[in-house]
């Protein structure tokens, strides 16, 4: 017989097709709690990244404004000696560097959010579909 069921599953009493289909799903299940917890995981580990950018940034930030600090003393200390003059590149120097953190903390921490395990809820979607579709296919 040609009806697109396996012969061995034909062969099946209600029962056993019954306990192969929780068994299976309790095996499903455990994979997509795995799935979840690795992508969580995942997460997790970027936001972390980011957040240790961000960190960075604001140290960096905080050398800027002590080395600025020491730019307008050293202007307002001797007009004519150019100490102020090294002071200023150095803190646009510093200026840069935690811009570039500042960034590069902030797209980390962007792409960790939602900390949702997309991929797992996607793939559960797609395995509630598949039964769907296999439940009909029985009832016809």
């Amino acid at each position: 017989m040609s009806d697109g069921i396996p012969r061995q599953a034909r062969d099946e009493s209600i029962g056993e097709l019954l306990k192969d289909l929780t068994d299976e799903t309790s095996t499903l299940v455990r994979q997509e709690l795995a799935l979840a917890r690795a992508e969580l995981t995942q997460k997790g580990k970027a936001a972390g990244k980011g957040a240790g950018m961000l960190g960075a940034a604001g140290v960096v930030a905080l050398l800027m404004l002590g080395t600025l600090t020491a730019c307008v003393v050293a202007l307002l200390s001797t007009a004519v000696d150019h100490v102020w003059l090294a002071a200023l590149i150095v803190t646009v120097v510093y200026a840069a560097v935690a811009a570039v953190l500042a960034l590069a903390g902030r797209r980390a921490l962007k792409d960790a959010v939602p900390p949702a395990p997309e991929e797992t809820i996607e793939s559960v979607k797609e395995d509630v579909a598949w039964v769907k579709t296999q439940t009909r296919s029985a009832r016809a």
